[in-house]
């Protein structure tokens, strides 16, 4: 039997920098919510009387958020990052740093709209999500881009990515621990079937070796 449930659950960060539009992250997070839930995902996210409007800024706002998913790290199975307007990379990068989760991450960065860029609706998500990655690579944290570098969060595209992204958290979370025999030495001929226990064991997933003499 499976030891991964059916519905996973999704730690969500929303990303929030002080002179952009706050509003975007409280719209961000209805969007967030009617989106896992249609989608079945479980989700772990900051609400609004833990930090402003739920969202991530600062480094206390990090701690909090951090603090939150090391209470359910037995639960949360992927990351999504979500940046409304440009975001704090700091704040993030230092939030997914203090969790200690070692899970697959999402960057996803809401798109601008041409007709709204005054200052009381402009985004620059664009600008925000490569600041962000940028730190995320300083930080050693892996993490996966969508499609296209902006989307929509209540669009289809992001409903496309997130769904496949859920795939790539189970296949994770079901490798881990995982023993695998190999049975018999390499055929000889062929290289391209080697491989490094080493590096599987890096990750967490163990092999056991046995004779072919020992089978048949």
């Amino acid at each position: 039997m499976s030891r991964i449930p059916q519905q996973l659950t999704m730690g969500v960060v929303i990303g929030n920098r002080g002179f952009f539009p706050s509003y975007l992250v409280a719209e961000a997070r209805e969007q967030a919510i009617a989106l896992f839930g249609r989608l079945g995902i479980n989700t772990i996210m900051l609400d609004p009387s833990q930090t402003e409007l739920g969202g991530v800024e600062t480094r206390q706002d990090a701690k909090a958020c951090a603090e939150l998913f090391r209470a359910h790290r037995d639960s949360i199975h992927g990351v999504v990052v979500l940046l409304p307007n440009f975001g704090d990379e700091k704040a993030i990068a230092e939030t997914l740093r203090l969790s200690g989760l070692n899970v697959p991450v999402l960057v996803q960065a809401e798109e601008d709209n041409l007709d709204k860029m005054g200052l009381a609706t402009r985004r620059d998500s664009f600008c925000g999500k490569i600041s962000l990655c940028n730190n995320l690579r300083q930080y050693g944290i892996p993490f996966t881009l969508t499609t296209q570098h902006v989307c929509a969060l209540n669009g289809e595209v992001f409903a496309q990515d997130l769904q496949r992204f859920e795939q790539v958290c189970r296949v994770v979370s079901s490798m881990r621990g995982v023993r695998v025999g190999a049975i018999g030495a390499r055929p000889a001929g062929f290289n391209t079937v080697r491989y490094s226990e080493k590096l599987l064991e890096r990750l967490g997933i163990a092999v056991e070796t046995l004779e072919l003499s020992e089978v048949f």
